[in-house]
């Protein structure tokens, strides 16, 4: 990256222009390479890395006047840190050090867009010191910061191809040229450097490699930076930055080949991939692919790439190496959370069912409010995505004021798309309720039913593991007849809604920024049917807890019976609106972020008895590489308790 200053007038003077080696160094200091001159003995070299071990005595004091801005960057990579330690330093191998230190300085400098400094180095004795003998003090005066003055985004080679050919395009090939277009005048859109905002290298390096991501990540698999060059005026304290991205050729998927299959067909990867063959090159849909193969459970890694070697760009290959998961598998999984306390599983799985040749996957679970044992059966997926299962269920779980036992058996068709969930199937439920309080098994408590059922879910998040920013709808209807106490007919109807919506930009001091938002999320359900039927409790409405209400128990927000006891009811309503920003420190970007939230929730058996339960709380955030580690503090208006809600990832 050629990187020039044109003119620098700074005290003590330095040359001008100043060579590209300027910043290279900058970055070599940074990463902890000594600046010192060496001399004919290797002591030096040797010396600075055992530097580092602060033993002893320290040889100097070394203190850095200079703004807040920069002081903390000039401590902590000032050359002079590493041989404060060093034994026995001999003054004459001090002022070496000292002369190196001017040069160090302006180098650290320059990466922050301070390219005009004023630098003093002074070495003072202290023999009557305790902490050292001698005494270095560096001041600097940084001089204004190197703002942007103008950014130019070039791209070389035709838009369709790379061949640079004059001759006639077709219409397909027309198409591919404007749609390349588009996509550069997206890329410089959104190039992150504009006029006026502050220059430094880590903020200039990452706006070149945005960019080319920008074109990898669609369309131009193979393109590269063909050229960078950022002109400094340090007089004016000015940057004139440009850079030419080569795009090369446009590329479609071509046929998906699976390296390292011995146990299950490759056929059955590609279906279970769903990779759209012929389409434009998409990094996402790729992405996704390797997600569906990896999630299925039949391999234990994937990694899928695209040949782009010696290939024909219209349909180039995608390589899937894959490692097979064992056919049969036990795990043993301990857990906790705040709704539901400390809980232990035991799961098996066996993804070549004798006779069916189904994936089935059986589980045992346990924890302070429920005790399940449940087995899910699934088939592989035909070549439009649909696919077969069936699966039952035995459950104890506290339900409001009852422990409710109850089976659920179920059998249909679903199919996953990048964006759709969509399911359709035929399920029985059974469930009996005792009463805590007593203990008592009524023949009125046990009730079954009978429902067809429909669900569809479409995500439309940036990320399905930490979003930041779109939204998602799900919906579901069911239409069932109860079977016992008596028949009567019922529907059963769920919406939910989740957003991530930009609420300003948070900026840290090298520049980088992250956008704040609003989360909001709304979730409404009825179940509609006579007053007297006796729908299963396992089909009624109950909330409160980590992912709904916060500031109340796990389950506790419900409808009431006639003496005052918790039920499920038949009409639902919840609503969440959650603020949530990055957190810088010491004006630096984190992992972390900071939320303050509204929380409301109701549950009744007729619209005009619902009364919102309110919790209201703050709570922070941490970025991990599975999702977001969430701890909220939470305070339940209605029951006047202040409650800890603790959650790992996100899902809808």
């Amino acid at each position: 990256m050629p990187f020039r200053v044109l003119r620098s007038s700074v005290n003590p003077p330095t040359p001008a222009p100043w060579s590209a080696l300027l910043l290279i160094g900058a970055l070599a200091g940074l990463t902890g390479c000594s600046l010192l001159p060496r001399s004919d003995s290797q002591e030096a070299p040797g010396a600075a890395s055992a530097a580092i071990a602060e033993s002893g005595p320290p040889a100097f004091d070394l203190q850095v006047h200079a703004p807040a801005t920069v002081q903390e960057t000039l401590e902590r990579h000032l050359e002079l840190q590493r041989f404060r330690h060093l034994p026995d330093l001999h003054a004459n191998e001090l002022q070496r050090l000292l002369g190196a230190a001017d040069t160090n300085a302006r180098e650290l400098l320059g990466t922050m867009g301070y390219f005009a400094p004023t630098i003093t180095v002074e070495q003072t004795e202290t023999p009557d010191s305790k902490d050292a003998p001698r005494a270095v003090v560096v001041t600097v005066q940084p001089g204004p910061q190197t703002r942007i003055a103008s950014a130019d985004l070039a791209f070389t080679g035709s838009a369709g191809g790379a061949d640079g050919s004059s001759a006639v395009p077709s219409p397909d090939e027309t198409g591919t040229q404007d749609a390349s277009i588009r996509q550069q005048q997206r890329v410089q859109r959104n190039w992150s450097l504009q006029p006026g905002q502050p220059f430094t290298q880590s903020a200039w390096d990452s706006a070149k490699n945005d960019g080319l991501r920008q074109l990898q990540a669609h369309r131009h698999p193979t393109a590269r930076i063909a050229s960078s060059r950022a002109e400094i005026d340090a007089d004016k304290h000015e940057a004139r930055l440009s850079v030419t991205y080569e795009p090369g050729p446009p590329y479609r998927f071509g046929p998906l080949r699976v390296e390292g299959s011995q146990r299950y067909d490759p056929d059955g990867a590609r279906r279970l991939a769903r990779l759209p063959t012929g389409t434009v090159y998409d990094e996402a849909e790729m992405l996704d692919a390797q997600l569906r193969l990896a999630n299925s459970g039949y391999y234990d890694a994937v990694f899928l790439t695209l040949d782009t070697e010696g290939t024909d760009p219209e349909a180039a290959p995608v390589v899937a190496q894959v490692r097979e998961a064992k056919v049969q598998k036990l795990v043993f999984g301990p857990g906790f959370s705040t709704d539901s306390g400390a809980r232990l599983s035991l799961e098996h799985i066996h993804n070549q069912m004798p006779g069916l040749g189904w994936r089935a996957v059986s589980k045992l679970a346990l924890d302070r409010e429920t005790h399940q044992g449940s087995s899910e059966w699934t088939d592989l997926p035909d070549n439009r995505g649909w696919r077969w299962f069936a699966g039952g269920e035995l459950q104890r779980e506290s339900t409001g004021d009852y422990d409710v036992n109850s089976s659920r058996l179920r059998a249909g068709r679903s199919k996953s798309t990048r964006h759709i969930d969509r399911n359709f199937f035929l399920q029985y439920d059974y469930a009996n309720s005792q009463g805590l309080a007593t203990n008592v098994q009524l023949p009125s408590d046990t009730s079954t039913a009978l429902s067809v059922n429909y669900g569809w879910t479409g995500r439309y998040f940036n990320s399905l593991t930490a979003p930041t920013r779109g939204h998602g709808i799900a919906v579901a209807l069911g239409l069932g007849t109860t079977l016992r106490p008596e028949r009567d007919p019922f529907v059963r109807t769920l919406v939910r809604w989740q957003s991530f919506i930009p609420a300003g930009r948070v900026i840290d001091d090298a520049g980088t920024g992250r956008n704040a938002r609003l989360a909001l999320r709304a979730e409404a359900g009825a179940v509609l049917a006579r007053d007297g039927a006796q729908i299963p409790l396992t089909q009624l409405f109950i909330t409160g807890g980590d992912t709904t209400v916060r500031g109340y128990g796990y389950r506790s927000i419900g409808a009431r019976t006639d003496k005052g006891q918790l039920y499920g009811g038949r009409y639902l309503a919840v609503g969440s609106v959650e603020w949530q920003r990055p957190i810088v420190y010491k004006g630096q970007m984190t992992d972390w972020e900071s939320t303050l939230f509204v929380d409301a929730g109701a549950v009744a058996d007729k619209v005009g008895d619902l009364s919102p339960r309110v919790g209201v709380g703050a709570g922070v955030r941490w970025r991990s590489p599975v999702g977001p580690l969430q701890a909220d503090l939470a305070y339940g208006v209605k029951t006047q308790e202040l409650r800890l809600h603790l959650r790992l990832g996100f899902s809808f």
